[in-house]
């Protein structure tokens, strides 16, 4: 009897679940949704008999109630007769969630007369258990529709779908819009000479040549580049070894558009020589900042007020 590779789709509602499965449909997944888990195991089991299916994606929300206490014992089950399985769960925060719906205009399916912010924290309660069994936790609070299409794409392409090798993402992000919350580990890089203060650079992203140029002639990124990459050398096959499928790692600056953008590609660029790493630049197209003479003094006045309370804590 073959051995199907099932995921289980899972997460808070608004989150992207319904996309979620849209997209592993189009990968070539035989999707089911909303299916009781009961009957899971069951329909594996038929599923292992069809040459023309090899793995399966099957949506398990608050939809399910009562039923969600049989989905340990039914994952378990399939995990002992020797089934890949795989949860992937979608989280989102409120105030993200509060707003997809307010957008849509949906009811949320535990919101009691019309209050959606009660509803989501039911429904965080109630699906906490299965959150706390998830292989793969993706929040989805900055994504938008085509975001989380190329994140679900990049995990679960058919073109590799048992690849043994742990993928390496290097995420850059600014962290005056928070880090992001799936990261596995975060480089803060704002001790680096910022490109933003120099006019002719400042309109410009990390991936143009000039502003590369400008960070990477500086002694500091040099020296952190090569601790770094020395530092992730021996963590990456360590972190594969304990069987993880994914590794992301963030690198961040104060806006996400110059220092950690450079250095996230350089980080990719030197691990490549040992295995495939991708970049991903999460604040790169956000709107920058107002380039006017006030905004450039508030930013002079800001840097100079930090050094000078470095300097006092040096004395």
């Amino acid at each position: 009897m073959r051995r199907l590779s099932v995921v289980i789709v899972s997460g808070l509602s608004g989150s992207g679940k319904s996309q979620a499965l849209a997209v592993l449909e189009d990968l070539g997944y035989f999707c089911v949704d909303n299916l009781p888990p009961l009957f899971l195991p069951q329909m594996v089991r038929i599923f292992s008999d069809r040459k023309d299916v090899s793995q399966i994606a099957v949506c398990i929300d608050v939809r399910a109630r009562g039923f969600l206490e049989d989905v340990p014992p039914a994952l378990q089950s399939l995990r002992d007769e020797g089934y890949e399985v795989r949860v992937l769960f979608l989280d989102c925060a409120d105030d993200a969630l509060l707003r997809r719906f307010s957008e849509t205009r949906r009811p949320h399916p535990l919101a009691v007369d019309g209050d959606v912010k009660q509803g989501i924290s039911a429904e965080r309660t109630t699906m906490s258990s299965l959150r706390d069994m998830a292989d793969m936790l993706l929040d989805t609070t900055h994504f938008h529709v085509h975001e989380l299409r190329q994140e679900l794409v990049e995990r679960f392409s058919l073109s590799a779908p048992l690849e043994p090798k742990m993928r390496v993402r290097v995420v850059s992000f600014g962290f005056k819009y928070g880090p992001p919350t799936n990261a596995d580990m975060v480089f803060d890089v704002r001790f680096l000479p910022n490109p933003f203060f120099v006019d002719e650079l400042r309109s410009r992203t990390g991936l143009d040549p000039a502003v590369r140029n400008f960070l990477l002639k500086d002694r500091s990124s040099e020296g952190f580049l090569k601790r770094a990459v020395s530092l992730l050398s021996y963590l990456i096959p360590r972190y594969e070894r304990e069987g993880r499928s994914y590794l992301t790692i963030a690198v961040g600056c104060t806006g996400g558009q110059h220092r950690s953008v450079t250095i996230a590609e350089e980080i990719c660029r030197r691990l490549r020589e040992k295995r495939p790493v991708q970049a991903t630049h999460r604040d790169i197209l956000r709107e920058p900042a107002p380039t006017g003479s006030t905004a450039r003094t508030n930013a002079r006045r800001n840097h100079d007020r930090h050094r000078r309370m470095r300097s006092r804590t040096a004395r």
